[in-house]
């Protein structure tokens, strides 16, 4: 692996499965088997190839689902990408509001996207749904997350839904 330099951080207000990167993360939920919020419309736009790739995994290594703040990389399917890497976030009241899972899907999404060799990456502001993290609080650990992890990656690319999660995002990259 090449050394690595100051990854660029970029913010997108829109639909993360528009996104043409080398790399999409999921926000998916541990059964891996799709959802809503990004999850399902990951799942919709990719087509059936990725829920095919997560069924193999649930087959295999992942049995009894994905735990909390790990990530596994699929196929892209149909989306503008040649993977999706699904990581599953922590819910925030069941955690313990405990920030160090929710940097671990960063830092784990990160570590698989260089094992592919994924040099653009999208993210989604994880968690911040019905998962309930609060997007503040959310948007610093994972701005800080990225910034502080050591990866190939070139390009991090934050791609928010809505004006809350933008602004709130803008303010971390101050």
């Amino acid at each position: 692996m090449r050394t690595p330099a100051p990854v660029t951080v970029t913010l997108v207000r829109g639909d993360i499965t528009l996104q043409s990167v080398d790399a999409i993360v999921n926000a998916a939920n541990s059964s891996l088997l799709g959802g809503g919020g990004v999850d399902g419309a990951i799942h919709r736009r990719g087509g059936p190839e990725i829920l095919a790739a997560c069924r193999e995994l649930r087959a295999s290594q992942y049995g009894k689902g994905l735990p909390t703040g790990q990530a596994v990389a699929t196929t892209a399917g149909k989306l503008d990408a040649r993977w999706v890497i699904h990581t599953v976030g922590p819910i925030y009241q069941v955690s313990g509001n405990d920030p160090s899972l929710l940097a671990s899907c960063y830092r784990e999404s990160l570590r698989v996207a260089d094992e592919l060799g994924a040099r653009t990456v999208a993210f989604p502001a994880i968690s911040t749904g019905v998962y309930r993290w609060p997007m503040d609080d959310a948007a610093r650990i994972a701005v800080e997350t990225v910034r502080n992890t050591p990866t190939a990656v070139e390009e991090v690319r934050f791609v928010l839904f809505d004006d809350r999660a933008y602004e709130a995002f803008v303010r971390q990259l101050g």
